[in-house]
């Protein structure tokens, strides 16, 4: 038996061996830290059996490895369980999977669980870990197995078994003890798992929440215990001091607190109501933007809210929305005499080919670059909609690109530097790359598999020579092809997807789009679609959670507050604003009879970018006394008012680069 290690070595072994054999003729060492192995693309436990040629690496405990905590994260649900059934004898136990960053536990239990009881269930847990109990998979055939669940009496165990002998009706059913089968703690279980208790590493119960058995809330009512492990508590401490960082950054907080937006039930949940204060952040996103796409040759265009139905079936994109997509409205056209459906617009792309479509197109006139701001709707589950991130209603800062084949690789490259820039600007350093690849073999994707290849072979190569990482993702691909997806992770190490290209030849073919090439025939143009923000909404949370509301000068709302020490200042405070608004900053002034302090305390509670403190002195000498938001600037000390004005209106231009100081002023 060979079995391939992921250097490309290879091992070769006369009889069946265990994936912890392998382990242990790679070294000692190694074998002593793993807590898991992948064979074939599957997680294993240790202990699994190999009798063919396969590849296999180990895992090994490092929170870097989604396998090794994957495994961990079981583990740990297990010892949870047992936990809750020592505490709580009549406890019913469920499922309990790893998910996100953690795992939960399902049970049926008459008694309310609460965070309350979270302490003594993980002193619990932890004289469980402590005992190191080996984890133990045994099998039964499906006839056994199910004769043992009846016995047992567990409803969900039972209907857990079924559901699994339905798919595969020759499956055999496993169990994991902690310890000794049929001694000792089990579990109906697929696994996998580590080797034993000990082998886990920290972990924390997070919440408890309301469940129903398969999501039914008419079915019978559950608890879901949720917690959270890693490799050790060092690693568990700085997760929880992130999730803390998040909490304190949460824009649904933060965007009541300073006005930015609200979501109110009589509107709609999902539909997001823009305040004066966030309406002009986005309008600045917009501006900004829309600037440099002047700059690259686009021309911006609006389009309806809704669309025929026809439109989407042309596109392809209702059939492939069916799920998200809101109901359709079937109007009577009462000129025609007839009626038609029609359909809030889930995409923007079918209305720009039909924008194109309008006018003959010349080889020189391509490439076409049209831009919008365009509003999408999708109709999210309620459990899944979440602040601005997760919305029924978006703006996407969408755009697509009519060109020859010859200049597909040259307009991919500009798209995929316009998104580098937008991110740079933002701060946005730490950025991943994945090329979105269609699955072979799927039938979920349309169009001639030739063009398929050459697109996915042109963003390749494009990649390529800009020198950018990437990883390639099989079935990963939108419906009509490939695509480039950016990753941003923020200051406190989340991931979200942002920006987004992709190419396609196939809608240009759906619409029968054309243009006539240098030998007077006519050929059908390469499409691109991009969109550097995404969404306007989910971009303003994650620029909200960046920088935890306090958004760079150029971007703020209130870019500076004048606050005159007393009444007598008011005037000459009056001047100050007047200098400020002329120079286009966007001023307030606080004439409240608060004391100072109080006033710059609100101040710095509104997150605003600078404070100008005047009083007798600034009056006589033309000056004003600055105070910057950021603590680690603080008193910037007294300048003059010109002085004070050009170097804010600068840091504006350059997005930041170049922040107001006192040092170089005149």
């Amino acid at each position: 038996m060979k079995v391939t290690l992921p250097d490309g070595s290879e091992k070769q072994f006369d009889a069946p061996v265990t994936a912890y054999d392998v382990a242990e003729s790679i070294g000692p060492r190694l074998a002593k830290a793993a807590i898991g192995a992948k064979v074939n693309g599957e997680i294993v436990d240790l202990d699994r059996r190999l009798a063919e040629d396969c590849t296999l690496s180990v895992i090994t405990a490092r929170d870097d490895d989604a396998d090794a905590l994957y495994l961990i994260r079981h583990s740990t649900a297990h010892v949870m369980a047992e936990a809750l059934e020592r505490l709580w004898p009549n406890t019913k136990l469920v499922y309990g999977p790893p998910v996100g960053n953690g795992f939960y536990y399902d049970i049926e239990l008459d008694t309310p669980i609460s965070v309350d009881d979270f302490e003594k269930i993980e002193a619990e847990m932890a004289k469980i870990i402590k005992e190191d109990r080996r984890f133990t998979r045994y099998e039964l055939a499906a006839d056994d197995g199910m004769a043992k669940l009846k016995e047992e009496g567990s409803v969900y165990k039972l209907d857990n078994a079924e559901r699994a002998l339905a798919a595969d009706p020759d499956a055999r059913l496993s169990w994991y003890a902690t310890g000794e089968p049929n001694k000792d703690w089990e579990d109906l279980c697929r696994g996998p798992h580590v080797p034993s208790t000990g082998r886990i590493g920290a972990f924390k119960l997070m919440s408890v929440a309301a469940s129903h058995w398969k999501g039914d809330v008419s079915a019978q009512a559950l608890q879901r215990v949720y917690g959270t492990a890693f490799t050790s508590k060092q690693s568990l401490d700085d997760y929880l001091e992130r999730l803390e960082q998040a909490r304190q950054r949460d824009h649904r907080v933060i965007g009541q607190k300073l006005g930015l937006f609200v979501i109110d039930e009589q509107v709609g949940q999902g539909l997001i109501l823009w305040k004066p204060n966030g309406a002009m952040v986005r309008n600045l996103l917009e501006d900004f933007l829309k600037a440099k796409l002047f700059d690259e040759g686009y021309q911006i265009v609006y389009t309806p809210h809704i669309g025929k139905v026809d439109l989407y079936k042309t596109s392809g994109h209702y059939p492939y929305y069916a799920d998200s997509q809101f109901p359709t409205v079937k109007m009577s056209e009462h000129v025609a005499g007839g009626e038609d459906e029609y359909l809030l617009k889930p995409m923007n792309c079918p209305h720009h080919c039909k924008i194109y479509a309008s006018d003959p197109h010349s080889y020189r006139d391509l490439p076409v670059r049209l831009a919008e701001f365009g509003t999408v709707y999708r109709f999210e589950q309620s459990g899944e909609l979440t602040g601005m991130t997760r919305v029924r209603g978006f703006t996407q800062d969408d755009a697509h690109l009519y060109c020859t084949p010859d200049q597909v690789k040259a307009e991919f490259r500009a798209t995929v530097e316009l998104v580098q820039f937008v991110f740079n600007t933002f701060g946005f350093e730490d950025v991943s790359i994945a090329l979105s690849l269609r699955e072979p073999g799927s039938d979920k994707y349309v169009g001639d598999p030739a063009n398929w290849d050459r697109a996915e072979r042109e963003l390749r190569e494009v990649l390529e020579e800009m020198g950018i990482d990437f990883e390639e993702c099989p079935g990963e691909a939108a419906f009509y092809g490939p695509k480039v997806d950016f990753l941003v992770r923020d200051v406190i190490g989340r991931s979200w997807q942002l920006g987004t290209v992709q190419l396609d030849y196939n809608l240009p073919e759906r619409f029968e789009l054309e243009y006539v090439g240098a030998d007077n025939a006519t050929h059908r143009p390469v499409m691109i679609h991009r969109a550097p923000f995404g969404s306007m909404e989910r971009f303003m949370a994650i620029l909200i959670e960046h920088y935890a509301g306090a958004f760079p000068l150029w971007l703020a709302p209130e870019q500076v507050r004048v606050l005159p020490i007393s009444d007598k200042f008011t005037d000459y405070a009056q001047s100050v604003f007047d200098a400020c608004k002329a120079a286009g900053l966007r001023v307030t002034m606080d004439t409240s009879s608060e004391r100072v302090n109080a006033k710059i305390r609100t101040a710095q509670e509104m997150k605003t970018p600078y404070m100008l403190i005047v009083g007798g002195r600034d009056a006589e000498a033309g000056t004003v006394s600055v105070r910057a938001r950021e603590a680690d600037r603080g008193e910037l000390g007294a300048m003059p008012l010109d002085d004070f004005v050009a170097k804010a209106a600068h840091e504006v231009e350059t997005h930041g680069k170049e922040p107001v100081n006192v040092e170089s002023h005149v």
